[in-house]
């Protein structure tokens, strides 16, 4: 996972310590952490990400 590029959402600032970063491996898997827990990764197919983020928006999360 070290060959991966991270991207820090938008909503971040420079100087925030706390985002979401994500990057995208070779095989198409989406790769999810928090930037102050950089080991920390989730693992994930594009397909997989859709629904956790339409669970998000549909707070369906507890």
């Amino acid at each position: 996972m070290s060959q991966l590029t991270w991207q820090k959402s938008s909503f971040s600032t420079h100087q925030d310590t706390e985002c979401v970063e994500v990057a995208t491996g070779l095989d198409g898997t989406v790769h999810l952490r928090e930037s102050d827990r950089p080991t920390d990764v989730l693992t994930m197919t594009p397909t997989r990400l859709r629904v956790l983020l339409e669970c998000v928006k549909a707070d369906g999360l507890d």
